[in-house]
């Protein structure tokens, strides 16, 4: 994989207010410097969806998805249909990724 291909970071998130902000940004701090994130809400019942478009207002690395619950396999299919990466992979809500994760994974 070349180095300015775009991966695409899904993260389901349901009910994940107190954790996906630590998620997010792990994604965010990845040494490959070309990545979308999108977070899938699926449908919750807390903050995770509002914290998401403060706290990442304006980052067009972000994309937020909302969605009614239809469980975490339906977040990723929604996940899919929507990346633009050449290459994507998951990331589950409570999960951090290390800095260069994706870096390793592209050099495979």
């Amino acid at each position: 994989m070349q180095r300015n291909e775009l991966v695409s970071v899904i993260i389901p998130a349901y009910n994940a207010e107190r954790t996906i902000k630590r998620c997010v940004d792990s994604c965010l701090a990845q040494t490959y410097p070309n990545i979308e994130t999108i977070v899938v809400d699926d449908g919750s019942s807390d903050g995770t969806a509002n914290l998401v478009r403060e706290e990442y207002r304006g980052d067009k690395r972000i994309v937020l998805i909302q969605s009614e619950n239809r469980g975490v396999s339906s977040a990723r299919n929604l996940g899919i249909e929507n990346c633009n990466g050449s290459f994507f992979t998951f990331l589950d809500s409570d999960d951090t990724l290390d800095v260069d994760a994706i870096e390793k994974m592209s050099a495979l």
